[in-house]
């Protein structure tokens, strides 16, 4: 099948799946939980020969060590995957959610009701995991998606699609083509050309792949391009704390856009207590590098970047400056440096003595996540749920006309109810 007969099938998928109640979405997810439970094992064969292919390319140059990193589909991530199925059922429904109800006169009710976005466009690379993320958040929001991810892990991808599509067909009333799969560059382009049938692009890969999505199509993107995470230690941080944190945001997933790549340190801190936290960092096996021209890298790895600055303010301006506007954090017993860093850094996740790995949807109680954005429109930090739906208006009366109001004849009175 063409894309173009894909996306116009995914977009009457989308209509169709506007009108399903939450009784048969969430039966569809547990469905979708249970089959990919049963299917683990072929997962894993799947995901070994891309493992195999993705080495190969690694040799090549052709793909970093940290994208070989997280296509590895391991027990933890499947426990973790299968779990997210099962929180998002329980979720509440977004969809013909109730935000707003006014009377704007006698008879005359304006209802503002959260809807489905329609067809979305999912490019990634590896990380398998996304398919079920994406396919169980795309269930539950009523919304249509077309999946194309990066071909070292076209087997993985493959084999998990086809279980949820085969566990979704048993499930009554669930529409056709809700959740479909491209695979080509070719397919790439035609998405960035369909802005006819595909609602929003949402990129999940590097730098370049987010340029280049940004740069060719007219179809609203949401997403990150960067993850330059900073954590800043303040001059009153309790530098065991400041080492816990400092060391898990780095070497828990080196790989991960949330991983910390630049470690700010307040002057005022002790000598001993600095010698104390970078020798701890360097002892996890992380290497730290102190030129400027690190401040606006993203390593991916178990790389650090270190600046010391004159305190908060400055701080805050360096982050503003070079910071992606992910996620920081800031080690401090200092509430007011604590609030002021917090209100004044601009990114979608700001945290106060706590890792920056936490900045995950399935973290947050959102079951999963599409991605993380660093856009101010819209949907901000871990999209979940709420970030897959929009509103409509819906205005019911009985034949009233604006030409009264016109002339004065009758008046608004809008009243919230």
């Amino acid at each position: 099948m063409d894309f173009i007969s894909i996306a116009l099938s995914a977009k009457k998928a989308s209509i169709k799946a506007q009108g399903l109640s939450s009784e048969v979405k969430n039966q569809g997810l547990i469905a979708v939980a249970k089959a990919l439970e049963t299917g683990r094992e072929k997962i894993f064969e799947a995901n070994k020969l891309d493992l195999e292919f993705a080495k190969l390319l690694v040799e090549k140059g052709e793909l970093t060590q940290a994208t070989f990193n997280r296509l590895k589909l391991d027990e933890n991530k499947m426990r973790d995957m299968i779990q997210g199925i099962y929180d998002i059922s329980k979720l509440e429904d977004p969809v013909n959610k109730i935000l707003l109800k006014r009377e704007l006169d006698d008879g005359l009710v304006l209802h503002k009701v959260s809807c489905p976005i329609g067809v979305l466009g999912i490019i990634f690379e590896a990380r398998p995991d996304v398919i079920s993320q994406i396919s169980a958040l795309a269930i539950k929001s009523s919304n249509a998606v077309i999946l194309k991810g990066g071909k070292e892990s076209k087997n993985t991808n493959k084999t998990i699609l086809e279980i949820i599509n085969s566990a979704l067909s048993g499930v009554k009333g669930f529409p056709d083509g809700l959740l479909n799969q491209v695979y080509s560059h070719d397919d790439v382009a035609e998405m960035l050309k369909a802005d006819k049938y595909i609602d929003l692009i949402i990129p999940r890969g590097g730098n370049k792949l987010v340029k280049f999505i940004k740069e060719n199509t007219k179809i609203p993107v949401l997403g990150h391009a960067d993850g330059i995470c900073h954590i800043f230690v303040d001059e009153s941080a309790d530098i065991e704390l400041a080492k816990r944190v400092v060391i898990d945001s780095k070497t828990q997933y080196p790989s991960a856009c949330n991983t910390v790549e630049t470690l700010l340190i307040h002057k005022g801190v002790n000598e001993a207590n600095v010698n104390a936290l970078l020798d701890a960092i360097k002892y996890a096996g992380v290497e730290l590098i102190f030129t400027p021209d690190s401040w606006h890298k993203e390593y991916s790895d178990l790389k650090l970047a270190v600046k010391y600055v004159d305190g908060v303010n400055e701080a805050i301006e360096h982050i503003n400056e070079y910071g992606s506007g992910h996620t920081e954090s800031i080690i401090t017993e200092n509430e007011e440096n604590a609030q002021m860093f917090m209100n004044l850094v601009d990114s979608s996740g700001v945290y106060h003595n706590v890792s920056t790995r936490f900045a995950d949807g399935f973290r947050y109680g959102f079951g999963a996540e599409v991605g993380i954005s660093t856009n101010k429109t819209h949907a901000r930090g871990p999209v979940g749920l709420d970030g897959l739906v929009i509103y409509k208006y819906k205005l019911i009366g009985n034949g009233q006309i604006v030409d009264d109001y016109a002339k004065g004849l009758k008046q608004f009175h809008h009243r919230d109810i």
